[in-house]
């Protein structure tokens, strides 16, 4: 992997993985909003999950965690507001992840933080 959109990409499809894996069903991916861009959304029941991911060769600038900061949690919160007032569903409750995806050799080790603001 050597670009830096191309890494991103296949962090994110990375973490897609690990969603369906787990049960949730992937309904939209890189969804881009006047708020802002959504890396995932995920849905198991009523259950939406706002999914970001950042994908980090190293920790060495800090974790992908400490990326979303206030700044782009509220971008993410907007985008979200969008997003749900323009689907319809039993949307309760909400949820907002951040995965933190670290290459390792071609695949991937994948933080999950649940409930991460």
């Amino acid at each position: 992997m050597s670009g830096h959109v191309e890494l991103g990409r296949a962090g994110e499809a990375a973490a897609e993985g690990r969603y369906r894996h787990d049960g949730y069903e992937i309904v939209g991916r890189n969804v881009l909003l006047p708020g802002g861009e959504i890396d995932l959304i995920v849905t198991r029941g009523e259950l939406v999950v706002f999914v970001e991911v950042k994908t980090r060769r190293s920790n060495r600038h800090g974790g992908g965690a400490s990326a979303v900061d206030h700044r782009k949690q509220r971008r993410l919160r907007a985008a979200a507001a969008q997003w749900l007032a323009a689907h319809d569903g039993p949307w309760r409750p909400v949820r907002f992840d951040v995965v933190v995806a670290t290459p390792v050799g071609q695949a991937f080790t994948l933080e999950l933080i649940t409930d991460a603001f």
